[in-house]
Protein backbone atom coordinates (compact mmCIF):
# COMPACT_ATOMS: atom_id res chain seq x y z
CA UNK A 1 0.00 0.00 0.00
CA UNK A 2 1.43 3.03 -1.00
CA UNK A 3 -1.03 5.14 -3.27
CA UNK A 4 -3.51 7.58 -1.67
CA UNK A 5 -6.23 5.89 -3.41
CA UNK A 6 -5.82 2.89 -0.71
CA UNK A 7 -6.81 6.11 1.96
CA UNK A 8 -10.20 6.52 3.61
CA UNK A 9 -10.31 9.98 2.79
CA UNK A 10 -12.29 12.67 1.71
CA UNK A 11 -11.94 12.14 -2.79
CA UNK A 12 -12.34 15.32 -3.26
CA UNK A 13 -8.83 16.02 -1.32
CA UNK A 14 -7.47 12.86 -3.62
CA UNK A 15 -8.22 14.70 -6.73
CA UNK A 16 -6.42 17.95 -5.60
CA UNK A 17 -3.58 15.73 -4.71
CA UNK A 18 -3.17 13.95 -7.57
CA UNK A 19 -3.83 17.02 -9.74
CA UNK A 20 -0.31 18.09 -8.36
CA UNK A 21 1.33 14.82 -8.61
CA UNK A 22 1.08 14.22 -4.93
CA UNK A 23 -0.13 10.87 -5.62
CA UNK A 24 1.99 8.87 -3.00
CA UNK A 25 2.73 8.77 0.18
CA UNK A 26 6.50 8.83 -0.01
CA UNK A 27 6.16 12.43 -2.19
CA UNK A 28 3.31 13.53 0.35
CA UNK A 29 5.54 12.43 3.41
CA UNK A 30 8.48 14.57 2.08
CA UNK A 31 7.15 17.75 2.08
CA UNK A 32 5.70 19.95 4.71
CA UNK A 33 2.29 20.59 5.82
CA UNK A 34 2.58 24.44 4.40
CA UNK A 35 4.28 23.23 0.92
CA UNK A 36 0.86 20.50 0.46
CA UNK A 37 -0.94 23.71 1.16
CA UNK A 38 0.27 25.71 -1.21
CA UNK A 39 0.37 23.22 -3.80
CA UNK A 40 -3.18 21.44 -3.46
CA UNK A 41 -4.93 24.05 -2.17
CA UNK A 42 -5.97 22.36 0.40
CA UNK A 43 -6.73 23.64 4.34
CA UNK A 44 -4.22 22.82 6.96
CA UNK A 45 -6.80 20.58 8.67
CA UNK A 46 -7.18 18.47 5.62
CA UNK A 47 -3.06 18.27 4.77
CA UNK A 48 -2.81 17.11 8.84
CA UNK A 49 -5.69 14.74 8.25
CA UNK A 50 -3.58 13.44 5.13
CA UNK A 51 -0.91 13.29 6.99
CA UNK A 52 -2.30 11.02 9.95
CA UNK A 53 -4.05 8.80 7.29
CA UNK A 54 -0.57 7.64 5.98
CA UNK A 55 1.60 7.15 8.65
CA UNK A 56 -1.23 5.04 10.27
CA UNK A 57 -0.99 2.70 7.09
CA UNK A 58 3.10 3.31 6.47
CA UNK A 59 3.58 2.51 11.16
CA UNK A 60 3.35 -1.04 11.17
CA UNK A 61 4.77 -1.90 14.54
CA UNK A 62 3.88 -0.59 18.18
CA UNK A 63 6.11 2.52 19.30
CA UNK A 64 9.50 1.47 21.23
CA UNK A 65 10.47 3.76 24.06
CA UNK A 66 14.00 4.14 25.11
CA UNK A 67 13.31 1.45 28.10
CA UNK A 68 12.05 -0.89 26.01
CA UNK A 69 15.70 -0.97 24.09
CA UNK A 70 18.01 -0.63 27.12
CA UNK A 71 16.07 -3.12 29.33
CA UNK A 72 15.41 -5.64 26.30
CA UNK A 73 11.41 -6.07 26.59
CA UNK A 74 9.45 -8.37 24.37
CA UNK A 75 8.19 -5.15 22.28
CA UNK A 76 11.91 -4.55 21.22
CA UNK A 77 13.03 -6.83 18.36
CA UNK A 78 16.11 -8.52 17.92
CA UNK A 79 17.91 -5.87 15.73
CA UNK A 80 17.42 -3.47 18.22
CA UNK A 81 18.39 -5.35 21.62
CA UNK A 82 21.55 -3.89 22.93
CA UNK A 83 23.91 -6.46 24.18
CA UNK A 84 27.39 -6.64 25.89
CA UNK A 85 30.70 -8.02 25.24
CA UNK A 86 33.38 -8.95 28.38
CA UNK A 87 36.44 -7.27 27.71
CA UNK A 88 38.28 -10.38 29.54
CA UNK A 89 38.60 -8.74 32.92
CA UNK A 90 35.53 -9.05 35.45
CA UNK A 91 36.36 -5.32 37.45
CA UNK A 92 36.05 -3.45 34.12
CA UNK A 93 33.24 -5.29 32.65
CA UNK A 94 31.36 -3.99 36.55
CA UNK A 95 32.76 -0.54 35.65
CA UNK A 96 31.56 -0.69 31.65
CA UNK A 97 28.71 -2.00 33.13
CA UNK A 98 28.57 -5.26 31.14
CA UNK A 99 31.46 -4.47 28.76
CA UNK A 100 31.65 -2.73 25.34
CA UNK A 101 28.39 -2.57 23.24
CA UNK A 102 27.55 -4.70 20.48
CA UNK A 103 26.05 -1.79 18.24
CA UNK A 104 28.19 0.83 16.73
CA UNK A 105 31.37 1.78 16.81
CA UNK A 106 33.11 1.27 19.90
CA UNK A 107 36.67 3.81 19.38
CA UNK A 108 40.11 2.94 21.50
CA UNK A 109 42.76 5.67 21.88
CA UNK A 110 46.05 5.72 23.64
CA UNK A 111 49.63 6.41 22.47
CA UNK A 112 52.25 3.86 21.64
CA UNK A 113 52.13 1.34 24.62
CA UNK A 114 49.44 2.03 26.41
CA UNK A 115 47.57 -1.19 26.02
CA UNK A 116 45.42 -0.73 22.87
CA UNK A 117 46.39 -4.05 20.80
CA UNK A 118 46.17 -6.19 24.53
CA UNK A 119 42.81 -4.67 24.67
CA UNK A 120 41.60 -5.65 21.44
CA UNK A 121 43.02 -9.06 21.75
CA UNK A 122 41.09 -9.67 24.61
CA UNK A 123 38.09 -8.86 23.07
CA UNK A 124 39.41 -11.54 20.64
CA UNK A 125 39.33 -13.68 22.95
CA UNK A 126 35.99 -12.64 25.26
CA UNK A 127 33.98 -12.68 22.24
CA UNK A 128 34.58 -17.14 21.67
CA UNK A 129 33.11 -17.20 25.22
CA UNK A 130 29.58 -18.92 25.53
CA UNK A 131 26.82 -15.78 26.74
CA UNK A 132 26.87 -16.87 30.26
CA UNK A 133 30.52 -15.87 30.41
CA UNK A 134 30.64 -13.08 29.03
CA UNK A 135 30.83 -13.73 25.13
CA UNK A 136 28.90 -14.10 21.96
CA UNK A 137 30.03 -17.71 21.43
CA UNK A 138 31.72 -16.68 18.14
CA UNK A 139 35.07 -15.48 15.95
CA UNK A 140 36.51 -12.15 15.65
CA UNK A 141 38.06 -10.73 12.07
CA UNK A 142 40.55 -8.57 12.60
CA UNK A 143 42.11 -6.45 9.92
CA UNK A 144 45.71 -4.91 10.72
CA UNK A 145 46.70 -1.93 9.04
CA UNK A 146 50.07 -1.14 9.94
CA UNK A 147 52.19 -3.63 11.74
CA UNK A 148 52.06 -7.13 11.40
CA UNK A 149 49.32 -8.93 13.71
CA UNK A 150 50.79 -10.33 17.21
CA UNK A 151 50.38 -13.57 17.04
CA UNK A 152 53.18 -14.52 19.27
CA UNK A 153 51.95 -12.41 21.86
CA UNK A 154 48.07 -13.62 21.23
CA UNK A 155 49.41 -17.48 22.00
CA UNK A 156 50.86 -16.06 25.42
CA UNK A 157 47.18 -14.90 26.59
CA UNK A 158 45.64 -18.28 24.86
CA UNK A 159 48.05 -20.16 27.17
CA UNK A 160 47.08 -18.45 29.98
CA UNK A 161 43.48 -17.84 29.51
CA UNK A 162 42.86 -21.63 28.78
CA UNK A 163 43.75 -22.34 32.19
CA UNK A 164 40.99 -20.45 33.78
CA UNK A 165 38.67 -23.27 33.78
CA UNK A 166 37.59 -26.72 31.83
CA UNK A 167 35.38 -24.73 29.50
CA UNK A 168 38.19 -22.21 28.57
CA UNK A 169 40.32 -25.40 28.14
CA UNK A 170 37.71 -26.74 25.79
CA UNK A 171 37.65 -23.95 23.34
CA UNK A 172 40.36 -23.82 20.43
CA UNK A 173 40.70 -19.75 21.10
CA UNK A 174 43.48 -19.85 18.19
CA UNK A 175 40.99 -21.18 15.78
CA UNK A 176 38.63 -18.42 15.10
CA UNK A 177 40.34 -15.04 14.66
CA UNK A 178 40.56 -14.35 11.40
CA UNK A 179 43.16 -11.86 10.04
CA UNK A 180 43.50 -9.72 7.25
CA UNK A 181 46.22 -7.11 6.41
CA UNK A 182 45.78 -3.92 3.99
CA UNK A 183 48.07 -1.16 3.48
CA UNK A 184 45.95 1.35 2.52
CA UNK A 185 42.33 2.96 2.27
CA UNK A 186 41.21 1.33 -1.09
CA UNK A 187 42.16 -2.35 0.22
CA UNK A 188 40.50 -1.60 3.57
CA UNK A 189 36.86 -0.74 1.29
CA UNK A 190 37.48 -3.91 -0.80
CA UNK A 191 37.61 -5.79 2.31
CA UNK A 192 34.78 -4.23 4.36
CA UNK A 193 32.34 -3.98 1.07
CA UNK A 194 33.58 -7.74 -0.47
CA UNK A 195 35.28 -10.00 1.92
CA UNK A 196 33.78 -9.53 5.27
CA UNK A 197 29.67 -9.96 4.12
CA UNK A 198 30.81 -13.00 3.01
CA UNK A 199 32.68 -13.90 6.41
CA UNK A 200 30.01 -12.41 8.41
CA UNK A 201 26.72 -13.71 6.60
CA UNK A 202 27.75 -17.36 7.69
CA UNK A 203 27.13 -16.15 11.84
CA UNK A 204 30.59 -17.64 12.84
CA UNK A 205 32.24 -14.35 13.49
CA UNK A 206 30.69 -11.64 15.60
CA UNK A 207 33.50 -9.30 16.30
CA UNK A 208 35.51 -6.30 14.28
CA UNK A 209 38.42 -5.01 15.01
CA UNK A 210 40.43 -2.49 12.63
CA UNK A 211 43.90 -1.92 14.18
CA UNK A 212 44.34 0.90 13.40
CA UNK A 213 41.91 3.53 11.23
CA UNK A 214 44.13 5.78 11.96
CA UNK A 215 46.61 4.96 9.69
CA UNK A 216 45.01 4.82 6.68
CA UNK A 217 43.90 8.27 6.75
CA UNK A 218 47.18 10.29 8.26
CA UNK A 219 49.20 9.54 5.41
CA UNK A 220 47.80 9.58 1.83
CA UNK A 221 46.11 13.20 2.25
CA UNK A 222 47.66 16.81 2.00
CA UNK A 223 45.82 19.80 3.60
CA UNK A 224 44.22 20.73 0.07
CA UNK A 225 42.11 17.77 0.20
CA UNK A 226 40.70 17.48 4.51
CA UNK A 227 37.49 17.72 2.85
CA UNK A 228 37.91 14.43 0.36
CA UNK A 229 39.09 12.77 3.99
CA UNK A 230 36.62 13.65 5.89
CA UNK A 231 34.25 12.14 3.11
CA UNK A 232 35.99 9.26 3.03
CA UNK A 233 35.89 8.52 6.69
CA UNK A 234 32.30 9.41 6.67
CA UNK A 235 31.45 6.73 3.92
CA UNK A 236 33.69 4.22 6.16
CA UNK A 237 32.16 4.91 9.15
CA UNK A 238 28.61 4.52 7.41
CA UNK A 239 29.35 0.97 6.02
CA UNK A 240 31.34 -0.09 9.30
CA UNK A 241 27.99 0.97 10.96
CA UNK A 242 25.50 -0.97 8.74
CA UNK A 243 27.79 -3.73 8.82
CA UNK A 244 27.19 -3.92 12.96
CA UNK A 245 23.35 -3.19 12.80
CA UNK A 246 22.65 -5.56 10.13
CA UNK A 247 25.11 -8.73 12.06
CA UNK A 248 24.65 -7.52 15.33
CA UNK A 249 28.80 -7.41 16.28
CA UNK A 250 30.19 -5.02 17.82
CA UNK A 251 32.85 -2.89 15.67
CA UNK A 252 36.10 -1.99 17.52
CA UNK A 253 38.46 0.68 16.02
CA UNK A 254 41.66 1.59 17.22
CA UNK A 255 42.96 5.38 17.07
CA UNK A 256 45.73 6.91 17.56
CA UNK A 257 46.66 10.36 19.13
CA UNK A 258 48.31 13.49 18.02
CA UNK A 259 49.90 16.22 20.29
CA UNK A 260 47.01 19.72 21.30
CA UNK A 261 48.30 22.80 20.31
CA UNK A 262 45.06 24.67 21.97
CA UNK A 263 46.79 24.92 25.55
CA UNK A 264 49.64 26.00 27.08
CA UNK A 265 50.04 22.71 28.53
CA UNK A 266 50.77 19.81 26.06
CA UNK A 267 47.90 17.47 25.66
CA UNK A 268 47.47 13.83 23.59
CA UNK A 269 44.03 14.10 21.47
CA UNK A 270 42.75 11.31 19.46
CA UNK A 271 43.88 11.90 16.05
CA UNK A 272 41.34 12.24 12.89
CA UNK A 273 40.07 15.27 14.29
CA UNK A 274 35.83 16.10 14.89
CA UNK A 275 35.24 14.68 11.90
CA UNK A 276 36.10 11.43 12.88
CA UNK A 277 34.79 12.15 16.69
CA UNK A 278 30.97 12.58 14.94
CA UNK A 279 31.59 9.14 13.68
CA UNK A 280 32.07 6.81 16.98
CA UNK A 281 29.61 5.40 19.19
CA UNK A 282 31.45 4.77 22.38
CA UNK A 283 35.29 6.20 22.70
CA UNK A 284 37.70 4.74 25.48
CA UNK A 285 41.06 6.42 26.02
CA UNK A 286 44.04 4.32 26.95
CA UNK A 287 47.12 6.27 29.03
CA UNK A 288 50.31 4.84 30.32
CA UNK A 289 51.30 6.65 33.71
CA UNK A 290 54.99 6.98 35.22
CA UNK A 291 53.78 4.74 38.16
CA UNK A 292 54.76 1.47 38.39
CA UNK A 293 53.67 -1.33 40.53
CA UNK A 294 55.20 -5.02 41.31
CA UNK A 295 53.32 -7.97 40.66
CA UNK A 296 53.34 -10.44 43.15
CA UNK A 297 54.72 -13.94 41.92
CA UNK A 298 51.51 -16.29 41.46
CA UNK A 299 50.67 -19.71 40.28
CA UNK A 300 47.82 -20.28 37.80
CA UNK A 301 47.15 -24.01 37.39
CA UNK A 302 50.77 -24.56 36.77
CA UNK A 303 51.41 -21.81 34.93
CA UNK A 304 53.74 -18.07 36.90
CA UNK A 305 51.96 -15.43 37.03
CA UNK A 306 53.77 -11.74 37.54
CA UNK A 307 56.86 -11.67 39.47
CA UNK A 308 57.74 -8.74 37.67
CA UNK A 309 57.26 -4.47 37.53
CA UNK A 310 55.10 -2.66 35.26
CA UNK A 311 53.60 0.42 34.26
CA UNK A 312 50.20 1.21 35.88
CA UNK A 313 47.81 2.12 33.00
CA UNK A 314 44.36 4.24 32.71
CA UNK A 315 41.67 3.39 31.01
CA UNK A 316 38.73 6.42 30.52
CA UNK A 317 35.31 6.43 28.79
CA UNK A 318 35.66 9.55 27.20
CA UNK A 319 31.90 9.24 26.06
CA UNK A 320 29.76 6.74 25.53
CA UNK A 321 25.38 6.59 25.05
CA UNK A 322 24.98 4.04 28.32
CA UNK A 323 27.84 5.29 30.03
CA UNK A 324 29.09 8.42 32.43
CA UNK A 325 32.71 9.81 31.88
CA UNK A 326 34.39 7.63 34.36
CA UNK A 327 38.36 6.43 34.48
CA UNK A 328 39.93 3.06 35.62
CA UNK A 329 43.34 2.29 36.40
CA UNK A 330 44.71 -1.21 34.95
CA UNK A 331 48.35 -3.34 34.82
CA UNK A 332 48.85 -5.72 31.99
CA UNK A 333 50.67 -9.08 33.43
CA UNK A 334 51.13 -12.50 31.02
CA UNK A 335 47.13 -13.02 31.65
CA UNK A 336 46.71 -9.61 29.94
CA UNK A 337 44.52 -6.50 31.25
CA UNK A 338 43.48 -6.48 34.83
CA UNK A 339 42.10 -3.60 36.70
CA UNK A 340 43.40 -2.09 40.04
CA UNK A 341 40.86 -2.87 42.86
Amino acid sequence: MNSIEDLDINPKIKTSLKKVGLATFGKILTLSIQDIQRLAKLSYGEVTGVKTAIAQQVVTQPPLTAFDIQRGTEKCPESLKLGKLSTGCKQIDEVLRGGILTRGITEICGESASGKTQFCLQLCLSVQLPPDLGGLAAGAAYICTEDAFPSKRLGQIINYVSRRSERHRQIAFGDQIFIEHVPDLDSLNVCIHQKLPHLLSSGNVKLLVIDSVAAVFRSDYDLKDMYKRSKHMASLAASLQQLSSKYCLPVVCVNQVTDSMQTAVKSKVPALGLAWSNQVTSRLSLARTSRELDLPRTMLNGAVVGGFSTSIRTLEVVFAPNLPNLTIMYVIDQEGIKALT
